[in-house]
């Protein structure tokens, strides 16, 4: 897999959580270590330039609230056109897994 694909993977994974509702950047590493039954970890040095880039590219955007044990955190949400950009990014992993299904059946 190259970097477009495992960027892409990522992206799906926050853009999916974030449809949830938001998340500050802990939680939704936490959120995805949890669903993944402990099988994923996003670092944050994968995390948060992910959802940098996420927010300059209007997908997401960010408010800072205070978090359960009252400290301030950025809370992100999902955009209109995160939305879009969710359904594009499950079409296109589904694709993929589909053709990497395909290869193991084969070999």
């Amino acid at each position: 897999m190259g970097k477009d694909q495992l960027q892409g993977a990522l992206d799906l994974l926050i853009l999916k959580m974030l449809a949830r509702g938001p998340l500050h950047g802990y939680g939704l590493a936490q959120r995805i270590q949890q669903a993944s039954d402990e099988a994923l970890r996003v670092e944050e040095g994968s995390l948060y330039p992910a959802l940098h880039r996420m927010e300059q590219l209007e997908w997401i955007s960010a408010d800072w609230k205070p978090t359960e044990n009252g400290r301030r955190a950025k809370y992100y949400k999902l955009t209109l056109d995160g939305r879009k950009q969710l359904a594009r990014e499950m079409e296109n992993w589904s694709r993929v897994a589909g053709a990497v299904a395909k290869i193991l059946r084969y070999a």
